[in-house]
């Protein structure tokens, strides 16, 4: 299985931005889904975005506009780049990779916001 680890988190004012990494430790390429989830505290983890392996894209509502996210199939990596922070998307990041039963996630990463 493949293992994931974040980073990029941090505080930031409101209106920052940041770059979170998902560095993987084996290949990516055989996995088409890589996405971000995000979970604040006392709430649920909720999907933030998805890329595919060949570059499409998704958003949930919240963060259109403002998050960008990618992946780099050649360096096994995966990003997240957060414009235009708001003191709610204050939560733990999390990476993963794939889906059901060979899925993988990361450990997060904290992101605060302050406002």
């Amino acid at each position: 299985q493949v293992q994931l680890v974040e980073s990029g988190g941090g505080l930031v004012q409101a209106g920052g931005s940041l770059r979170l990494s998902c560095a993987a430790s084996g290949s990516i390429i055989g996995f088409n889904l890589m996405a971000w989830y995000r979970q604040a505290p006392g709430k649920q983890r909720n999907l933030v975005a998805t890329v595919t392996r060949g570059g499409t894209t998704n958003y949930v509502d919240s963060v259109k506009g403002r998050f960008t996210i990618s992946r780099d199939n050649d360096k096994n990596m995966g990003y997240l780049q957060m414009n235009s922070l708001k003191p709610e998307d204050t939560a733990i990041y999390y990476c993963k990779l794939g889906v059901g039963p060979l899925e993988s996630w990361g450990q997060g990463t904290q992101v605060t916001v302050s406002s």
